[in-house]
């Protein structure tokens, strides 16, 4: 098969530093070669009036590859290739494909901007966002140009969901999630269970092989408050509230101080918990601090049990040994205050800490490990 480049997508991100592409985005390249088919053959019929459908085997002698990926930002290298092509510009359906690459950069610039996308492609079309992008996690975007759309065109999160629910049948759209909860319900027979969220809600997912262990294990702790993170694709309405878990690829059950796990938990307060008092932590500090925590604290070392305060922010505490040791975290600053209490001597310390700040992390990291007990 002939070949010549056809595009190349920049994607942006701490994921893809260094010209590295994780798998799950490469299903993504998989997605945008079904949706480039289909709106070929849509500009096709547009290019000759009365047609119908378009030719027999019209995909059948195309595909896209992954020819090369460049370092920084990650830019993977896509070719087009025609069967029995010996120059691919002069098989007269690149006209065509190349008309269809231009109408998705188009719809995805658009959708940027926040503006319509109906014109630049048909509504089953749009259909295929549902999967292409679904990998990208938030801070991520993939970056597109071609000779007839120079201004760089950015596939995020947000501009995903506008380009899927702008088809009207739309209901809603696939996101890959990791939830975590308890397991309540489990039908063996059925091969269903129900994943209880923090905030009361149950959403309901295929217990599939080689996940049944680890449900079957939380469902008999249920009582006992053993909880799960459950990766898979989650289901949610035009409103963004998740609906179902349409499939299941990891299980994990939880230490009891799951950091995320106990950060959900306190999603549920509100303002006035404290005996009328106290501020409720903010959504966005919890989900940073969870964030924080899965990047920065290293997997072998204790996890603290965290407490809400009245100012809104987040208290850790961990009793190791003859050492008390908190972190009164300002969540919505970034911010903390470690200190450091030896019960036996009486010494203690204290120590301002940026947790926007790597550095700080690491230090923190070491007064855990260095502490009897500290290490997991």
């Amino acid at each position: 098969m002939a070949e010549r480049e056809f595009l190349r997508p920049r994607l942006r991100g701490a994921r893809f530093k260094g010209g590295v592409i994780p798998l799950e985005v490469l299903r993504d390249l998989a997605v945008l070669e079904e949706m480039l088919i289909e709106v070929a053959k849509w500009k096709f019929l547009e290019a000759n009036n009365g047609r119908r459908r378009a030719p027999r085997g019209f995909s059948d002698k195309v595909e896209l590859k992954l020819v090369g990926i460049e370092d920084g930002s990650a830019i993977p290298v896509l070719a087009i290739a025609f069967a029995g092509a010996y120059l691919p510009n002069m098989d007269p359906m690149l006209p065509h494909f190349e008309a269809a690459r231009d109408a998705i950069v188009a719809a995805i610039g658009a959708a940027e901007q926040k503006a319509t996308v109906v014109g630049y492609l048909p509504e089953k079309a749009l259909a295929y966002f549902d999967r292409f992008g679904r990998s990208l996690r938030d801070g991520e975007s993939m970056e597109f140009q071609t000779p007839a759309h120079p201004a760089v065109a950015r596939l995020t999160k947000e501009s995903r969901r506008r380009l899927v629910l702008a088809a009207p049948s739309a209901q809603g759209l696939t996101e890959d999630v990791t939830q975590r909860g308890l397991i309540p319900e489990a039908d063996q027979e059925a091969m269903t269970f129900h994943l209880l969220l923090s905030d009361g809600r149950k959403v309901k997912a295929r217990m599939e092989g080689q996940v049944t262990e680890a449900v079957l294990e939380a469902f008999n702790g249920f009582r006992s408050g053993v909880r799960v993170a459950v990766k898979g694709v989650g289901k949610f309405d035009r409103q963004n509230h998740l609906q179902s878990l349409e499939s299941v690829e990891h299980v994990t059950v939880l230490d009891p101080l799951d950091v995320p796990a106990r950060l959900d938990e306190l999603r549920t307060l509100t303002d006035g918990w404290l005996n009328g008092k106290g501020l409720a932590p903010r959504a966005a500090g919890l989900d940073w601090l969870a964030a924080a925590f899965e990047q920065h604290y290293p997997g072998d070392l204790a996890l603290p049990r965290l407490f809400p305060t009245a100012e809104g922010g987040i208290q850790a505490e961990w009793s190791l040994s003859t050492r008390e040791l908190s972190l009164e975290i300002d969540i919505q600053r970034r911010m903390a205050e470690w200190h450091s209490l030896d019960v036996q001597s009486g010494a203690d310390a204290e120590r301002p800490l940026n947790l926007d700040c790597s550095e700080d992390w690491q230090w923190l990291a070491g007064e855990i490990r260095r502490t009897p007990g500290g290490v997991a």
